[in-house]
């Protein structure tokens, strides 16, 4: 079939790849985002799909608004037999879902009609899910409600941030999408219409959602540092200033610790623990502001932390 690819980050890559490679398909062009800045010196900078695009020789469209006249002009003049998404990130009007015959057809990072939204990973890591995976659906105009395709799974280890859930489910994913273009084409795929229960809701987790509650048992305070890990990135306050935090380890066992309040810091020589609303945890990797990621033990000696120090507001 020909195919029209619309993604933009990196967990989009390893999907573009699949269907590059396939033998089936051509990938004839490619829909992302408009060029954002980044860095330092705030220089405009294409997706990562748009980068790996250009590699292949393949025309990258870049519309403002998948409404565009022009856009939605080329896309007619392009006339795809399908078109595969992941992690596109704008909401595409009923003129451009009528052009291709198979439709739109997205990667969503869970088991629909869980975790349907812009955060699935972030919230199934957070909510302490045990297992997790992947769909693909035929995209209509409600918020990733389409009839499923196909689906993948995938366990959510003990320790997985969703930095490493969603690198692993980009690639199992990818193969799951080349194998529903696959049977689209073949006509023996049949979309499923979803369930009308187990409905979860994963709206986009921003930095006030990354703020940790001292207050809140352990277990929650490591769902919740894992799952903000990598992006927006779990903070917590000393002295007034915010810093992150990466994943920290529970310590049920840890009766000498035992006494710490919410939030109170104990400084070892080679560990920095703090309390929480159940038992305590042990800090594993500081930012400050401006700053490197470290080592918190180490941070501890850089900022002469004592024991008895409170976190948080």
């Amino acid at each position: 079939m020909r195919l029209v690819f619309a993604g933009t980050p990196e967990v989009a890559v390893p999907a573009l790849e699949a269907l590059l490679a396939s033998d089936r398909h051509e990938v004839v062009a490619v829909v992302t985002r408009p060029d954002a800045t980044a860095g330092r010196g705030r220089k405009l900078v294409s997706s990562p799909v748009a980068q790996r695009a250009e590699e292949a020789g393949i025309e990258v469209l870049k519309p403002v608004k998948p409404r565009d006249e022009d856009f939605l002009a080329r896309l007619r003049e392009i006339a795809p037999d399908a078109c595969p998404v992941v992690a596109y990130g704008a909401l595409l009007p009923k003129a451009a879902l009528e052009i291709p015959a198979h439709g739109w057809v997205n990667l969503h990072f869970s088991l629909l009609p869980a975790w349907r939204g812009a955060a699935p990973v972030q919230h199934a890591v957070m909510a302490g899910d045990e297992v997790t995976g992947a769909s693909t659906f035929l995209i209509e105009q409600g918020l990733d409600s389409g009839p499923v395709f196909g689906v993948v799974t995938e366990d959510v280890r003990p320790t997985d941030t969703s930095g490493d859930l969603l690198t692993r489910l980009a690639h199992s994913g990818a193969g799951l999408l080349t194998a529903t273009m696959d049977g689209i084409e073949d006509g023996r795929l049949v979309p499923r219409t979803q369930p009308t229960e187990g409905i979860t809701i994963a709206p986009k987790i921003t930095v006030e959602d990354a703020a940790v509650d001292w207050n809140a048992p352990a277990l929650r305070v490591d769902r919740l540092i894992r799952g903000c890990t990598p992006a927006p990135g779990a903070w917590t306050l000393l002295d007034g200033e915010r810093f992150k935090l990466g994943p920290v380890t529970p310590l049920p066992g840890r009766e000498d610790l035992a006494g710490l309040a919410p939030g109170e810091l104990s400084v070892a020589k080679n560990a920095v623990y703090a309390g929480t609303g159940s038992h305590a945890v042990e800090l594993g990797e500081v930012q400050q502001q401006g700053k490197k990621l470290m080592r918190a033990a180490d941070w501890a000696r850089g900022v002469r932390l004592a024991s008895g120090t409170r976190l948080g507001a």
